[in-house]
């Protein structure tokens, strides 16, 4: 159970740190299911922090944002810790960031929230249109419970969790500084969403993605909320040499979504952010999840689990398997 009072309390304390910069958590939204990222930088602000089934975003985002190296002239660079509010997903995501030596482990301080599911908001929407009105929810027992204006309504939590909570393994922190309450179960995957493409012919596959390319809006929304998509230059942006042109049509989408596919693969942390914020709703976690799937087969490796281990591209075993290899 989230303990809202242990929250804030060990926030207030963590910011008090002298060695502290701030704290990134969440907060109430302006209207409806959302919520926001919330920067903590004195221990009063803490008071607006939250931890709900609303608290979709993953915030390790951030720390890949944080102020670089060099500092503008006159100024010194301020290498205090960063601390951050993170779910089980939410911690693979800085675990792979310190494993490609994007995040340092002495830079963050890491406060685990044990999660027993995230709201998909377009699910709740649907069940509860929602107005101008600001709603909370709670986790209660196998329900969610939505707190309105003209009350509280209590649903079972399956119809209103995002999917990759309904198969989430790694519900709590694979690391952190200090967990906050008690783990919770951790689920199975067997990735049905997946065998279901896999089952079906190339012409059916290329179908389906085809219909799904075409209505991409090149917004970049899937790559600017990914954790694991900070590089400084991206190649899917270069004019010279240029790998995928700026023409939003089938071809230029679909190399688009390949390529970033490619360069996630054994990098993923199935957090889900892509396919949340897509305006367009492209479910781009069935093409990760694919990648994903193969990689965990083939290779016995899952980006995320292991701080002290090597990127998958770097972690070359003798006795790994080739026969895949054509």
């Amino acid at each position: 159970m989230a303990d809202l009072e242990k929250l804030i309390t060990v926030a207030k304390e963590t910011v008090s740190r002298d060695d502290v910069k701030y704290l990134i958590g969440w907060r109430k939204g302006t209207y409806g299911f959302r919520v926001t990222p919330h920067f903590v930088s004195k221990p009063e602000e803490a008071d607006n922090l939250i931890f709900s089934p609303l608290c979709s975003n993953n915030l390790a985002t951030y720390l890949t944002m944080a102020e670089k190296l060099p500092v503008p002239r006159g100024q010194e660079a301020d290498t205090r810790k960063v601390a951050i509010l993170v779910k089980g997903c939410d911690s693979r995501a800085v675990v792979q960031q310190m494993v490609e030596q994007g995040v340092k482990r002495e830079s963050v301080v890491i406060i685990g929230c044990p999660c027993q599911g995230i709201v998909d908001q377009a699910k709740a929407e649907e069940k509860f249109p929602a107005g101008a009105e600001q709603i909370e929810a709670r986790w209660d027992g196998g329900n969610i419970v939505f707190k309105f204006p003209d009350g509280e309504k209590t649903v079972p939590r399956e119809q209103v969790l995002a999917d990759k909570c309904l198969t989430c393994r790694y519900p709590n922190p694979v690391v952190s500084d200090v967990t906050l309450w008690d783990e919770v179960a951790a689920g199975s995957d067997n990735y049905a969403d997946v065998n279901e493409l896999e089952a079906k012919n190339p012409e059916e596959r290329w179908a389906f993605w085809e219909a799904q390319f075409s209505t991409c809006l090149r917004c970049y929304s899937c790559r600017n909320v990914c954790p694991m998509c900070y590089c400084d230059d991206c190649v899917l942006e270069r004019l010279n040499p240029r790998w995928v042109n700026r023409s939003n049509n089938i071809s230029e989408n679909t190399a688009f979504h390949l390529a970033r596919a490619f360069h996630l693969a054994g990098r993923c942390i199935e957090c889900g952010e892509c396919a949340r914020v897509c305006p367009v709703n492209i479910p781009i976690m069935k093409l990760n999840r694919k990648l994903t799937k193969e990689v965990r087969e083939k290779f016995e490796f899952e980006p995320g689990t292991d701080p002290d281990t090597k990127p998958l591209q770097a972690s070359y075993r003798p006795n790994d398997q080739e026969n895949f290899i054509l």
